[in-house]
């Protein structure tokens, strides 16, 4: 039955990526090429015309961290991201095959520099909505690119049946992101990260946190590798400043590697937090790693 589950699911998978690969220019090459065009300012009476760099990173997220990349104008963005179980679990759940977190995006830019998604994550049955805004370019004047993004997070799950001596309010379902983003391309193959973060949750459960911070500080760090022209190696790590030594949550960090095909990028990733959403995983990360992917398509 495992197997027979597992072959299925790498069917389906497959069945996304080569149904399009044929028909489809290769993603980095446009990326590439829309950089290319915006090497030089459109002022050619400037003598010392601005020369824009390459992108930092080629995909919106490290990995579950938001990278400074936005969509172009006009760019339409469908991601499906999938965590599956606990690898500890071993055969029980075929190595965490049995569970899974599953988020649909949908993410589109009406304007330069701004981007808009909503989604929908299986994870505490979350719908969020989010946008990131760029503020400024790595170029020949100025040292990197900086971008701000914000989310806002509604829980669907809770019920006043999990509580015994509570009843939730409204307000209890939200929680909120706010991050500065801060990259630079140091060389061609390689690109890193800074990300100051604020979050804000509104219900927080004792046992768990063992105090209540419903405001959270945290900085997340992260990086690209490239190895080839369709493979790169990323990273990343976000440590909160406010989490207690008893909380049974962890500090999360994801690594995997990005594979470019036509109209896709795959990400395939480790990671210790079940949630892709920004306050879910930087609050509540579970600690147990878990293998999961991100397929990005772009219309």
């Amino acid at each position: 039955m495992h197997f027979k589950r597992l072959t299925l699911f790498f069917c389906f998978v497959l069945s996304i990526s080569t149904s399009t690969v044929l028909s489809q220019d290769d993603l980095l090459d446009e990326l590439d090429d829309l950089a290319k065009k915006d090497k030089k300012s459109t002022d050619k009476n400037d003598k010392n015309l601005t020369q824009f760099e390459l992108p930092a990173f080629k995909t919106l997220k490290i990995g579950n961290l938001q990278s400074t990349k936005i969509a172009a104008k006009g760019e339409l963005y469908l991601i499906v991201s999938h965590r599956f179980g606990p690898l500890k679990d071993g055969l029980d759940t075929f190595l965490g095959l049995d569970f899974a977190n599953t988020k649909i995006e949908l993410l589109y830019s009406f304007f330069d520099g701004i981007q808009f998604s909503i989604s929908r994550e299986s994870f505490e049955k979350t719908v969020a909505l989010a946008s990131k805004v760029r503020v400024a370019r790595q170029s020949s004047s100025f040292p990197m690119n900086l971008a701000a993004y914000g989310t806002v997070n509604i829980n669907a799950e809770l019920s006043n049946s999990q509580f015994s001596n509570y009843r939730l309010k409204d307000a209890d379902r939200f929680s909120y992101a706010l991050q500065f983003l801060a990259s630079r391309r140091i060389s061609k193959n390689l690109s890193l990260e800074l990300a100051p973060t604020y979050i804000r949750e509104n219900l927080q459960i004792l046992e768990e946190t063992f105090e209540l911070n419903h405001n959270q500080f945290a900085m997340g760090i992260g990086g690209r590798l490239k190895l080839s022209k369709r493979i790169s190696f990323n990273a990343e790590y976000v440590h909160n400043f406010n989490r207690h030594p008893k909380s049974i949550y962890y500090n999360p960090y994801t690594f995997g590697v990005d594979i470019e095909t036509g109209g896709h990028v795959f990400q395939l990733l480790f990671t210790n937090a079940q949630s892709t959403n920004e306050p879910g995983f930087i609050s509540n990360a579970n600690g147990d790693i878990a293998f999961g992917f991100n397929i990005v398509r772009v219309f």
